[in-house]
């Protein structure tokens, strides 16, 4: 959020100074809540591991002790105990009907009023009205997301209308490098298919 009104104020006309109070708030060695420990979430705690922060993770599978020593992070087994402690809380679960909604009024008001929501996973995971709501009252201090829901929001949407959040339009994977990875990935289970071979990236219905 901070990087995006910063960009704006460099940018502006009418800028004549840059105010010496505005302040951002630190990540090093503040508490990030994983919710969704799968491969991109044990990989966001790697990357969150350079920052010295305080990681903690809430998943339906406990990590191995060796990968949770790997990273430095601590397993919540309730995700209620994760959201009051964490500074900054991110969503990177699948879309299921168990995750429809997972963080509505409830899951906000167990927040910290300083926390920062983050989703890269998908849009409904998250009661948007609730969000809005917490957004607009101070229940946290700032959400960015990555994924809403639906995509792009209607022009009139409220939470396009709040300075305390940031949207991006669904660019995780956007970079050419990671385009040609899904590529090859996706070639490489075709073959698999083809040759009678174990598909790689399987993915199995529930």
């Amino acid at each position: 959020v901070y990087l995006h009104s910063g960009c704006q104020i460099a940018v502006s006309p009418d800028t004549k100074c840059f105010a010496v109070d505005w302040l951002g708030v630190e990540v090093t060695r503040a508490t990030l809540g994983i919710i969704g420990m799968g491969s991109i979430g044990y990989k966001v705690a790697q990357r969150a591991r350079a920052f010295d922060m305080r990681i903690l993770y809430h998943n339906r599978n406990r990590r191995r002790k060796e990968e949770e020593e790997a990273v430095g992070a601590h397993y919540c087994e309730k995700m209620e105990d994760l959201l009051p402690q964490s500074d900054f809380v991110m969503l990177v679960v699948n879309l299921t009907p168990e995750t429809h909604k997972l963080i509505g009024k409830k899951e906000l008001g167990l927040m910290k009023p300083t926390a920062t929501l983050i989703n890269i996973s998908r849009g409904a995971v998250i009661d948007q009205d609730a969000l809005v709501e917490a957004l607009q009252n101070k229940v946290i201090r700032a959400a960015a997301l990555d994924v809403t829901y639906p995509e792009p929001l209607p022009r009139d949407h409220p939470l396009l209308k709040l300075s305390n959040i940031i949207i991006t339009p669904h660019i995780g994977t956007a970079t050419v490098q990671a385009i040609h990875m899904m590529a090859e990935e996706a070639i490489a289970n075709m073959l698999a298919v083809l040759n009678g071979q174990p598909v790689p990236s399987e993915v199995f219905p529930k």
